[in-house]
């Protein structure tokens, strides 16, 4: 990744796994990204947890950077400001972000943002 400088060691385990196309790709790229996390854990390995919450850092960023820029449609838009949530959430508190996640995605509000008002 040119914008997170990866040791050689660890670049196998990041190829593709920053993706955010839709709601759907970035919840298995975090889901990726915390698999990683809790091998990185387990082994005690400091560097590469630092590289997890540097790929989570960096898709907020990118998320970000997209649900402002004008040109992309505001439903497009609104889909990249819940992703650069979701980055955000999993890099403040991996153990907590799935549970989360399943509450947001169940809570009214997530749902007529993104599947419209029940009928």
């Amino acid at each position: 990744m040119k914008d997170v400088e990866i040791d050689s060691a660890y670049q196998n385990d990041f190829v593709n796994v920053l993706k955010f196309r839709n709601l759907q790709e970035a919840e298995v790229s975090l889901q990726k990204i915390d698999m990683l996390y809790r091998q990185f854990l387990q082994k005690g390995d400091r560097k590469g947890i630092s590289y997890c919450h540097r790929i989570s850092a960096l898709g907020r960023k990118r998320a970000e950077a997209i649900s402002r820029n004008g040109k992309v449609s505001g439903e497009k838009r609104m889909e990249k400001a819940e992703i650069a949530r979701w980055f955000t959430i999993w890099n403040q508190n991996p153990d907590i972000f799935f549970d989360w996640l399943t509450l947001r995605k169940g809570c009214s509000e997530f749902q007529a943002l993104f599947f419209g008002p029940d009928p």
